[in-house]
Protein backbone atom coordinates (compact mmCIF):
# COMPACT_ATOMS: atom_id res chain seq x y z
CA UNK A 1 0.00 0.00 0.00
CA UNK A 2 0.89 3.69 -0.91
CA UNK A 3 0.01 6.66 1.44
CA UNK A 4 -0.53 9.72 -0.31
CA UNK A 5 -1.92 12.44 0.90
CA UNK A 6 -5.51 11.05 2.52
CA UNK A 7 -5.70 8.03 0.38
CA UNK A 8 -4.47 5.04 1.25
CA UNK A 9 -3.74 3.35 -2.58
CA UNK A 10 -3.89 -0.75 -2.87
CA UNK A 11 -0.74 -2.26 -4.39
CA UNK A 12 -2.83 -3.52 -7.39
CA UNK A 13 -3.44 -0.05 -8.71
CA UNK A 14 0.24 0.02 -9.59
CA UNK A 15 0.67 -3.35 -10.32
CA UNK A 16 -2.15 -4.58 -12.35
CA UNK A 17 -2.44 -4.05 -15.70
CA UNK A 18 -5.19 -2.52 -17.46
CA UNK A 19 -6.61 -0.98 -20.64
CA UNK A 20 -10.34 -0.25 -21.85
CA UNK A 21 -11.10 -2.97 -25.01
CA UNK A 22 -14.35 -1.37 -25.75
CA UNK A 23 -14.84 -3.49 -29.05
CA UNK A 24 -14.77 -6.28 -27.11
CA UNK A 25 -16.57 -5.49 -24.14
CA UNK A 26 -19.35 -3.36 -25.31
CA UNK A 27 -19.25 -0.94 -22.91
CA UNK A 28 -20.06 -3.44 -20.56
CA UNK A 29 -19.69 -1.63 -17.21
CA UNK A 30 -22.55 0.39 -18.21
CA UNK A 31 -25.41 -1.51 -18.95
CA UNK A 32 -24.05 -4.57 -16.21
CA UNK A 33 -24.46 -4.26 -12.35
CA UNK A 34 -26.54 -4.72 -9.53
CA UNK A 35 -26.54 -0.82 -9.02
CA UNK A 36 -26.21 2.50 -10.93
CA UNK A 37 -22.74 4.58 -10.53
CA UNK A 38 -21.97 5.22 -7.36
CA UNK A 39 -22.72 9.36 -7.08
CA UNK A 40 -21.14 12.24 -4.78
CA UNK A 41 -23.99 14.89 -2.91
CA UNK A 42 -22.45 17.27 -5.42
CA UNK A 43 -23.06 14.85 -8.14
CA UNK A 44 -26.68 14.46 -7.61
CA UNK A 45 -27.24 18.20 -7.53
CA UNK A 46 -25.20 18.38 -10.81
CA UNK A 47 -27.24 15.51 -12.36
CA UNK A 48 -30.60 17.32 -11.73
CA UNK A 49 -29.24 20.52 -13.07
CA UNK A 50 -27.92 19.07 -16.65
CA UNK A 51 -30.62 16.72 -17.50
CA UNK A 52 -32.64 18.13 -19.74
CA UNK A 53 -29.03 19.11 -21.77
CA UNK A 54 -27.87 15.40 -21.39
CA UNK A 55 -31.73 14.11 -22.29
CA UNK A 56 -31.44 14.11 -26.19
CA UNK A 57 -28.36 11.76 -26.09
CA UNK A 58 -29.99 9.56 -23.80
CA UNK A 59 -32.40 6.57 -25.14
CA UNK A 60 -35.96 6.27 -25.04
CA UNK A 61 -36.30 4.04 -22.20
CA UNK A 62 -33.50 5.68 -20.40
CA UNK A 63 -35.36 8.90 -20.20
CA UNK A 64 -38.68 7.32 -19.44
CA UNK A 65 -36.59 5.71 -16.15
CA UNK A 66 -35.14 8.95 -14.95
CA UNK A 67 -38.73 10.79 -15.74
CA UNK A 68 -40.13 8.07 -13.18
CA UNK A 69 -37.66 7.54 -10.85
CA UNK A 70 -35.48 11.01 -10.92
CA UNK A 71 -31.83 11.67 -11.88
CA UNK A 72 -30.37 9.91 -9.43
CA UNK A 73 -31.31 6.96 -6.58
CA UNK A 74 -30.42 5.19 -3.91
CA UNK A 75 -29.13 1.59 -3.33
CA UNK A 76 -30.04 -0.73 -1.19
CA UNK A 77 -27.63 0.80 1.56
CA UNK A 78 -29.16 4.10 0.74
CA UNK A 79 -26.20 5.62 -1.18
CA UNK A 80 -26.79 7.58 -4.17
CA UNK A 81 -26.25 6.16 -7.63
CA UNK A 82 -27.40 6.63 -11.08
CA UNK A 83 -31.04 4.83 -11.94
CA UNK A 84 -31.39 1.40 -13.84
CA UNK A 85 -33.24 0.71 -16.67
CA UNK A 86 -35.40 -1.61 -15.56
CA UNK A 87 -32.82 -3.10 -13.36
CA UNK A 88 -30.56 -3.27 -16.03
CA UNK A 89 -28.54 -0.59 -17.81
CA UNK A 90 -27.90 2.66 -16.85
CA UNK A 91 -30.64 5.52 -17.53
CA UNK A 92 -27.72 7.54 -18.85
CA UNK A 93 -26.28 4.88 -21.33
CA UNK A 94 -27.05 5.37 -25.21
CA UNK A 95 -25.48 2.74 -27.81
CA UNK A 96 -23.03 4.44 -30.63
CA UNK A 97 -22.65 2.97 -34.42
CA UNK A 98 -21.11 -0.09 -33.21
CA UNK A 99 -23.68 -0.94 -30.54
CA UNK A 100 -21.44 0.29 -28.05
CA UNK A 101 -22.70 1.05 -24.78
CA UNK A 102 -21.60 4.74 -23.58
CA UNK A 103 -22.24 7.57 -21.27
CA UNK A 104 -25.03 10.09 -22.64
CA UNK A 105 -23.45 12.29 -19.94
CA UNK A 106 -19.88 12.52 -21.47
CA UNK A 107 -21.21 13.04 -25.00
CA UNK A 108 -23.11 15.96 -23.93
CA UNK A 109 -19.71 16.65 -22.29
CA UNK A 110 -17.76 16.21 -25.60
CA UNK A 111 -20.13 18.03 -27.84
CA UNK A 112 -19.42 21.23 -24.98
CA UNK A 113 -23.11 20.65 -24.04
CA UNK A 114 -22.49 20.67 -20.21
CA UNK A 115 -19.31 21.03 -18.64
CA UNK A 116 -19.68 17.93 -16.52
CA UNK A 117 -17.63 15.12 -17.98
CA UNK A 118 -19.28 11.94 -15.98
CA UNK A 119 -19.97 10.68 -12.78
CA UNK A 120 -16.02 10.26 -10.89
CA UNK A 121 -16.84 6.57 -10.09
CA UNK A 122 -17.57 5.69 -13.76
CA UNK A 123 -14.54 7.86 -14.89
CA UNK A 124 -12.23 6.14 -12.22
CA UNK A 125 -12.91 2.63 -13.49
CA UNK A 126 -11.37 -0.02 -12.10
CA UNK A 127 -10.59 1.68 -9.03
CA UNK A 128 -13.58 2.06 -6.97
CA UNK A 129 -12.79 4.44 -4.20
CA UNK A 130 -14.18 3.76 -0.33
CA UNK A 131 -14.18 7.41 1.16
CA UNK A 132 -13.91 7.45 5.26
CA UNK A 133 -13.99 9.71 7.53
CA UNK A 134 -10.35 10.97 7.29
CA UNK A 135 -9.19 8.81 4.45
CA UNK A 136 -9.87 7.47 0.81
CA UNK A 137 -9.44 3.72 0.33
CA UNK A 138 -8.22 3.47 -3.46
CA UNK A 139 -9.30 -0.60 -4.42
CA UNK A 140 -8.81 -2.15 -7.50
CA UNK A 141 -12.03 -3.79 -8.82
CA UNK A 142 -11.93 -7.25 -10.77
CA UNK A 143 -15.06 -7.74 -12.83
CA UNK A 144 -15.07 -10.50 -15.35
CA UNK A 145 -16.64 -8.33 -17.97
CA UNK A 146 -13.38 -6.80 -17.86
CA UNK A 147 -10.86 -9.93 -18.51
CA UNK A 148 -10.91 -8.08 -22.28
CA UNK A 149 -8.88 -4.71 -20.48
CA UNK A 150 -6.88 -6.58 -18.27
CA UNK A 151 -5.52 -9.08 -21.32
CA UNK A 152 -5.22 -5.55 -23.50
CA UNK A 153 -3.21 -3.91 -20.74
CA UNK A 154 -0.96 -6.56 -20.14
CA UNK A 155 -0.30 -6.63 -23.85
CA UNK A 156 0.14 -3.07 -24.18
CA UNK A 157 1.88 -3.03 -20.45
CA UNK A 158 -0.45 -0.15 -19.24
CA UNK A 159 -0.36 0.15 -15.43
CA UNK A 160 -3.80 0.86 -13.75
CA UNK A 161 -2.60 4.00 -12.28
CA UNK A 162 -1.83 5.39 -16.02
CA UNK A 163 -4.38 4.31 -17.57
CA UNK A 164 -6.83 6.42 -15.05
CA UNK A 165 -4.34 9.15 -14.90
CA UNK A 166 -7.13 11.49 -16.30
CA UNK A 167 -9.34 10.41 -13.89
CA UNK A 168 -7.26 10.58 -11.14
CA UNK A 169 -5.59 13.97 -11.53
CA UNK A 170 -9.54 15.06 -12.05
CA UNK A 171 -10.23 13.35 -8.29
CA UNK A 172 -7.20 13.95 -6.50
CA UNK A 173 -5.21 16.69 -8.53
CA UNK A 174 -2.11 17.43 -10.76
CA UNK A 175 0.31 17.31 -7.65
CA UNK A 176 -1.21 14.34 -6.07
CA UNK A 177 -0.57 12.00 -8.91
CA UNK A 178 2.90 13.84 -9.81
CA UNK A 179 3.58 11.98 -5.54
CA UNK A 180 2.20 9.11 -6.80
CA UNK A 181 4.07 8.54 -9.79
CA UNK A 182 7.40 9.50 -7.61
CA UNK A 183 6.64 6.81 -5.57
CA UNK A 184 6.31 4.33 -8.01
CA UNK A 185 9.24 5.14 -9.96
CA UNK A 186 11.61 5.10 -6.84
CA UNK A 187 10.36 2.35 -5.57
CA UNK A 188 9.92 0.09 -8.73
CA UNK A 189 12.03 1.63 -11.09
CA UNK A 190 9.56 1.70 -13.11
CA UNK A 191 9.83 3.76 -16.37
Amino acid sequence: MIIIGQTLISDEIYLEQFLCDLPVCKGGCCIEGDAGAPLSLEETEILQKIYQRVKPYMIEKGIATVEVEGTWVTDPAGEPVTPLIEGGPCAYVYFDEQDIAKCAIEKAWEDGVVDFRKPVSCHLYPIRVTAYPHYDALNYHRWPICNCARKKGKKLKVRVYRFLKEALIRKYGQQWYEELEAYITLAFEED
